[in-house]
C-alpha cells in the first residue's frame, strides 16, 4: 500500500500541474483574443501559446494515473486472494475438522469474524475513490478550457469573415481607383489650359491620397486578418488535441 500511497501523490501533483498548464494556455489564448479586439498586436501572445508543455505534462500525468491504476488492481487483486485464503479452513483447522467438523468450521468462522479487513477495504475504497476524482476533475477542467476557447474561436471566425470581407472590399475599390488615376494622369498630359490642369492636378492628389489611404488601410486589414488566422489555428489545435 506504501507504494500506491506514493503513486497517488505523484498522480495528484501531475493533476495540479497538467490542469495549472492547460489554465495558463486558456489565459495566453484568451489574452491574445483581447489584444485582439483592442487593436494592440498579439503576435507574441498567440506564439506562446504552445501546446507543447502541456502534452508534455499531460503525457506524464496521463502515464502516471495508468500506473496508479495499475497498481490498485495488483493491491485489489492481492486483497482478493488473501480474503480468499482467509476463507479456507488453516492447518489446525483442517486438523480438529478430522475429529469435529462441527468444531472446525466454528473455528473457521471465528477466525474470519475477528479478522481485521475493513480498514484495508477502505484503504482500497478510498484510493478507488481518488483515481475517479483524478480521472473526473481532469475531465470536468478539459472540458470547462474546451467551452472557453471554442466561444472564443467561434467569436475569432466571425470577425475574420467580417475582416477577410472588409479587406476585399479594399482591395475591389483599389483595383477601381486605378483606371481612374491613370484617366486623369492622361488628361492632365493632354491639357494646355493652365486653370483647367490645375483643377486636374488637384483632382489627381486627392484620389492619390484616397488610394493610398486605402492602401494603408488594407495593409491594416490584412495584418490583422492574419493574426487572426493564426490565433484560429492555435485555438483549433487546442480544440482538437
Amino acid at each position: 500500500m506504501a507504494d500506491l500511497d506514493a503513486q497517488v501523490r505523484e498522480s495528484q501533483q501531475q493533476v495540479e500541474q497538467a490542469q495549472s498548464r492547460i489554465a495558463e494556455l486558456t489565459s495566453r489564448i484568451e489574452t491574445a483574443r483581447s489584444k485582439i479586439k483592442g487593436g494592440e498586436d498579439a503576435t507574441l501572445d498567440i506564439e506562446n501559446a504552445t501546446l507543447e508543455e502541456v502534452h508534455a505534462h499531460t503525457d506524464t500525468m496521463n502515464a502516471n494515473i495508468a500506473e496508479l491504476i495499475m497498481g490498485l488492481d495488483d493491491v485489489t487483486a492481492a486483497f482478493s486472494r488473501d480474503f480468499d485464503e482467509m476463507r479456507n479452513k488453516t492447518g489446525w483447522e483442517s486438523f480438529v475438522g478430522i475429529f469435529s467438523k462441527a468444531k472446525s468450521d466454528s473455528m473457521r468462522q471465528d477466525r474470519i469474524r475477528t479478522a481485521n479487513i475493513d480498514d484495508k477495504l477502505q484503504d482500497l475504497i478510498a484510493k478507488s475513490d481518488v483515481i475517479v476524482s483524478l480521472l473526473e476533475g481532469q475531465l470536468t477542467m478539459l472540458e470547462e478550457q474546451k467551452v472557453k476557447v471554442e466561444t472564443n474561436l467561434s467569436e475569432t471566425l466571425d470577425e475574420r469573415e467580417a475582416t477577410v470581407g472588409e479587406l476585399e472590399a479594399l482591395r475591389a475599390d483599389i483595383q477601381a481607383l486605378d483606371p481612374e488615376i491613370i484617366r486623369l494622369e492622361q488628361k492632365i498630359a493632354n491639357e494646355t489650359d493652365a486653370a483647367a490642369r490645375t483643377k486636374l492636378e488637384t483632382e489627381l492628389a486627392e484620389m492619390n491620397a484616397k488610394y493610398n489611404e486605402k492602401v494603408q488601410q488594407e495593409q491594416v486589414k490584412l495584418a490583422k486578418s492574419q493574426t487572426l488566422e493564426r490565433y484560429i489555428e492555435k485555438g483549433k489545435t487546442w480544440v482538437d488535441s
